[in-house]
């Protein structure tokens, strides 16, 4: 029997014990978006759903020799890009990703955890806006991450939202989604754009606290939807729009886990079981 040809996903990220964040929530969003996963670990991290407690790099040579060693034998159809502490780190899987070009690249600029825990230091905040931003195909940060990337103060409302979307558009990366959950409205309000201008994808705000991750997941699930299109397709905006629906029904399903004490993660086969 022919195998059945499915997307080759791959992440670039810290590691989550608990399973809800990081390239284990990565890895789960690719599978249940009926992707093939795989990983690339960039630092070692001591959390769970009430916070960070250590953070460990890994070192640039070891990146360097797992990228490799899979990048010569897997084709990767679409990479999500989530921690990276440091410049070195960053440029190397700059040079990685350029020498095995995916068609799609997603930038996940993780600086902070949910917990309020900062997890990359000034140079590799800078060497995230640098380097991987005009790297990526879509960028997804929310809105303290916005604020890091352009060196202004949190957006906190609609309309410097609007004003944080002209400028992160400027760092070079096409499409993006400027998230605005942390806003205290009704609804969730992200502002999707794209070549062609911008607009507004709203969510009703749901009364749930299993947000970890869910950042995570989101970027993840970009990266899953891309790499179902044509492969001379490049239009991510209804690949965006797909992925936010998915992640707004698991964590609509996330009451159905009871994971740790604290945020718990969104439910990532609310499809599958």
């Amino acid at each position: 029997m022919a195998p059945v040809p499915i997307p080759h996903l791959l992440t670039i990220a810290g590691s989550d014990p608990s399973g809800g964040a990081g390239l284990q929530a990565d890895m789960k969003t690719f599978s249940a978006l009926g992707g093939y996963a795989t990983s690339v670990i960039t630092a070692v991290i001591a959390q769970n759903t009430q916070g960070v407690q250590a953070v460990e790099p890994v070192s640039a040579g070891m990146i360097r020799t797992q990228l490799d060693n899979l990048l010569d034998d897997v084709a990767i159809d679409a990479v999500k890009i989530g921690m990276v502490a440091s410049r070195e780190v960053a440029e190397t899987i700059a040079e990685a990703l350029l020498r095995h070009r995916p068609r799609w690249i997603v930038l996940d600029p993780v600086m902070v955890a949910k917990s309020g825990d900062r997890l990359v230091d000034d140079e590799g905040l800078r060497a995230v806006r640098e380097v991987l931003v005009p790297l990526a195909d879509v960028i997804t940060p929310n809105l303290p991450e916005a604020a890091a990337l352009l060196g202004t103060p949190t957006p906190r409302d609609l309309a410097s939202m609007e004003q944080a979307v002209t400028a992160l558009s400027a760092l070079g990366a096409p499409w993006g989604l400027l998230k605005g959950g942390h806003l205290t409205l009704s609804r969730c309000p992200d502002l999707l754009w794209t070549p062609a201008g911008t607009r507004w994808l709203e969510a009703p705000r749901l009364a749930t606290q299993n947000l970890h991750g869910a950042g995570c997941a989101l970027s993840s699930a970009i990266a899953a939807e891309l790499a179902k299109l044509a492969p001379d397709e490049r239009r991510a905006d209804d690949a965006i729009e797909a992925a936010k629906g998915w992640l707004h029904r698991a964590l609509e399903a996330s009451e159905r886990l009871s994971v740790g004490r604290g945020k718990g993660p969104p439910h990532h086969f609310h499809a599958w079981w």
